[in-house]
């Protein structure tokens, strides 16, 4: 059965490990076939924009792109 979670992220993807445990996060719940949604606020939506690094991530807003394109929901 199907459930959907929801992430909050507010910190910026370069100041810790936040963005990489939220991209891993809603990457396995989408392949177990979950629905997801991201609320990305404050300095959260910085992980959006082009060439974005985070700590363990070459590129976040790549990252991010791929999930959307598997079924995350954004909202910003």
């Amino acid at each position: 059965m199907a459930k959907t979670l929801t992430l909050y992220l507010s910190t910026s993807p370069y100041s810790g490990e936040n963005t990489l445990s939220t991209v891993r996060i809603a990457e396995s719940a989408l392949r177990k076939g979950h629905t997801v949604n991201l609320i990305a606020s404050a300095d959260g939506v910085y992980g959006f924009l082009k060439k974005q690094k985070a700590k363990g991530i070459t590129n976040a807003e790549e990252e991010f792109a791929g999930l959307m394109q598997k079924g995350l929901r954004v909202y910003l």
